[in-house]
């Protein structure tokens, strides 16, 4: 029987969501202000798609915050000052989850066109259960509603691990991973579906790479634009896209030719 793709697993924030994933961004910051600790939006971006508490701690051990923390505190931080952190982070989160809830352009759109091909959505997000509580039904009434999401904390551990993927895939019931793939803007994406066995798509313009929200982005330049997507677009590469595309919209062509590499036994 000839193989096709059967599910596609979707990010939220930067993909379907929140063009730019600025939500992360804010609060993160606001989160280490509490501790008096000034976080540049490219620290909080260079470690965006992790599970939010594996986030704090990365910024947390980065060499500026380690020198920061010191400076302030007289010591390095410890597990309880990330815990600290994460605490505060949760309703910073979850407020700056629920004020950009707008999805992207042609999101709604793709996945309708996805279920018409019999093709199920899964969803998967390094935000808690508890962030995405406005996201979800912002998200249904704008017409994207997916069979299946995953968060944070709802598996053993968060990306680049495959688990959050394959959780996805087994409430879906959808075999073999090859016949699956992941949409994501940040390149711990890539390797998540990578290591999950399916194909992975980045989307570089409408996410955390190029960092602009909708309005930003089309104030650019055209020159500037293209020079950030071309950024993007590398970074989505080296983590091990096989494909990229600038927004959700453009993803139909992109499933045609990956069924079309699957007819020939071609895997990811």
């Amino acid at each position: 029987m000839t193989e096709a793709i059967r599910a596609v697993v979707f990010d939220w924030a930067g993909t379907m969501i929140d063009f730019g994933s600025c939500a992360p961004v804010t609060a993160m910051q606001h989160a280490f202000a509490q501790h008096q600790i000034e976080v540049s939006a490219e620290l909080v971006r260079a470690h965006m798609g992790k599970a939010k508490r594996d986030h704090v701690e990365a910024i947390l051990t980065a060499p500026e915050t380690l020198v920061a923390w010191s400076a302030i505190h007289g010591t390095h931080p410890g597990r309880a000052d990330g815990d600290a952190i994460y605490t505060a982070l949760e309703p910073l989160m979850a407020q700056a989850a629920g004020a950009h809830t707008q999805l992207i352009p042609g999101a709604a759109a793709m996945a309708a066109q996805l279920h018409a091909q019999g093709i199920k959505i899964g969803s998967c997000t390094g935000y808690t259960r508890a962030m995405m509580a406005d996201i979800l039904p912002a998200a249904t009434a704008q017409g994207y509603a997916p069979d299946c999401v995953v968060c944070a904390g709802e598996t053993s551990e968060g990306r680049p691990s495959p688990l959050m993927l394959w959780k996805n895939l087994v409430a879906l019931g959808v075999w073999p991973a090859h016949c699956c793939v992941k949409v994501d803007d940040a390149e711990v994406g890539m390797e998540e579906g990578r290591n999950a066995g399916c194909w992975a798509v980045g989307v570089s313009a409408s996410g955390n790479a190029v960092g602009l929200d909708y309005e930003a982005y089309h104030a650019l330049p055209e020159a500037r634009r293209e020079a950030r997507i071309a950024s993007a677009s590398a970074s989505l590469k080296a983590a091990g896209a096989h494909y990229v595309i600038e927004s959700i919209a453009d993803l139909a062509p992109i499933v045609a030719d990956i069924n079309a590499r699957l007819a020939r036994n071609d895997k990811p």
